[in-house]
């Protein structure tokens, strides 16, 4: 594996308007960024601490994996991200170690990052996404 560094965590929340709140009034972060990813039937706000992000995840659609994680599981954690290189090659040897995948090849996410997620039954109940920021 070539992981970099956190890239982010994830949470999910049923409005980012009102957790923007918590993170700017009380933590006193600031977001730098928001996007809706229409496939992903989601909007995200970003905050930086450090290296590491907080992405906030809102659903856009009641078929979102979003909106069914909050059904099923409430506001929270939703997933850790790791930077890598060479998501690709990760994702073929990730497989080869016996780690369900998700998406077997990356998809586009925000920020213009490339995505792949691996199931939390093969990571001990955690939502892996691996990322890479591929130069146009």
């Amino acid at each position: 594996m070539n992981i970099s560094h956190i890239e982010h965590i994830g949470i999910a929340v049923k409005s980012i308007e009102e957790a923007k709140k918590y993170y700017e009034e009380i933590l006193g972060l600031t977001c730098y960024a928001s996007e809706v990813v229409e496939d992903q039937k989601v909007k995200t706000a970003f905050f930086q601490v450090g290296q590491t992000k907080i992405e906030l995840l809102e659903p856009t659609s009641e078929e979102s994996t979003i909106a069914k994680f909050i059904e099923k599981k409430g506001e929270g954690i939703h997933h850790i991200a790791f930077a890598t290189s060479g998501i690709e090659n990760e994702l073929k040897e990730i497989e080869s170690k016996g780690i369900n995948l998700i998406d077997k090849t990356s998809r586009k996410g925000a920020e213009g990052l490339d995505i792949a997620f691996l199931h939390p039954k093969s990571t001990f109940g955690v939502l892996t996404e691996l990322c890479e920021y591929k130069e146009k």
